[in-house]
């Protein structure tokens, strides 16, 4: 499989084709053709153990460190370049 990232030091070349890319998000909105920008993320779901204690003035929150695993959260949302229209999809597996 091949990977791609941005390198540690990005030379002309590469400048030259991020430009390249960027130019096409400033297109003028085409219905028949969009420019779709696709993002996704997993989350961890997490549950807290032990209660924290309660907040006092002039303390800070304190928190345990210790937490319970609730399961995995998928988040997918496509945008579409040049407008404000975006949708998402949330798909999770708890546990």
């Amino acid at each position: 499989m091949k990977t791609w990232c941005i390198p540690p030091k990005a030379n002309a070349k590469f400048v030259y084709h991020m430009e390249d890319v960027l130019r096409v998000y400033q297109l003028p909105y085409d219905r028949r053709s969009p420019v779709v920008c696709m993002d996704e993320a997993s989350k961890q779901l997490i549950g807290e153990v032990n209660a924290p204690l309660p907040l006092r003035s002039g303390r800070v929150k304190c928190e345990d460190y210790e937490y319970e695993r609730k399961g995995v959260c998928n988040q997918f949302i496509r945008t579409y370049a040049s407008t404000i229209l975006r949708d998402g999809l949330l798909s999770c597996c708890m546990r």
